[in-house]
């Protein structure tokens, strides 16, 4: 069986005009980023009544077996969905939550990267505040810490330690289902978490070094879909879903 995860970005937040690591503050949503969450919604559930996992095999067909196809007429929902426990992921998660009767369950361990003494602060007013820990930072971006702060390395620990808990769940829970008589579809999962987290667990998922964590994008509301088939996870949509 395979699991289908939905990793999504909140939505667009108050003052979002100036760019500034809001890391571990409570920043709410703003209208926008309202706006973007419920277009994902929407993009979320067109896309479970449009896709069988069993017909989107491609390649891996000679190394997988196949997961039962769902009946034409069985109205396909998420699972679960999964989110930070700060506002902006928690109230994206409710929204897209919505449509499949569903209630987020909150998960600490995927809350934004904490930056210390520099959460609310610009690029350029870290760089001219402190210019000798930015220094520190440009060269181990990995384990260096801000003052009061959080390393990427402390982030990969916590969030990935919370991926592997829900994805094991959900795999256990549909291998479960294969074995009985009745068979069942797939799990698909949601969670909702943040820029840096997701980079994180999208840079885990494909093998690729924290050092080259913002080769990868996550705008606001973004949406990446991956499939977790028996051997390793696979990446079928990344940085994608509606705009604006």
């Amino acid at each position: 069986m395979v699991t289908t995860l939905y990793l999504i970005r909140h939505g667009e937040t108050i003052g979002s005009e100036t760019e500034r690591y809001k890391g571990s503050l409570n920043v709410p949503m703003s209208e926008q980023g309202i706006g973007q969450i419920k277009k994902v919604s929407a993009f979320i559930a067109a896309k479970l009544q449009h896709s069988d996992t069993a017909m989107r095999k491609s390649y891996l067909k000679d190394i997988h077996t196949a997961a039962p196809q769902s009946s034409a007429h069985e109205e396909r929902k998420l699972s679960a969905i999964y989110c930070s426990d700060l506002d902006r992921a928690v109230k994206s998660a409710e929204i897209i939550a919505g449509p499949h009767g569903l209630k987020p369950l909150v998960i600490p361990e995927l809350r934004e990267r904490n930056f210390g003494i520099w959460e609310g602060m610009t690029f350029n007013e870290i760089k001219d505040k402190y210019p000798s820990e930015f220094e520190a930072w440009a060269s181990d971006p990995v384990k260096y810490s801000p003052v009061n702060g959080e390393s990427t390395s402390e982030v990969y620990d916590r969030a990935i330690r919370a991926l592997d808990v829900i994805v094991s769940k959900h795999a256990a829970e549909s291998a479960d289902r294969k074995s009985s008589d009745n068979g069942g579809p797939a799990d698909n999962i949601a969670i909702v978490a943040h820029g840096g987290v997701n980079r994180i667990i999208l840079c885990h998922l494909m093998g690729v070094p924290l050092e080259n964590l913002f080769r990868i994008e996550q705008n606001n509301a973004a949406i990446n879909i991956i499939e977790f088939w028996e051997r390793y996870p696979v990446i079928k949509l990344l940085n994608g879903g509606p705009v604006g």
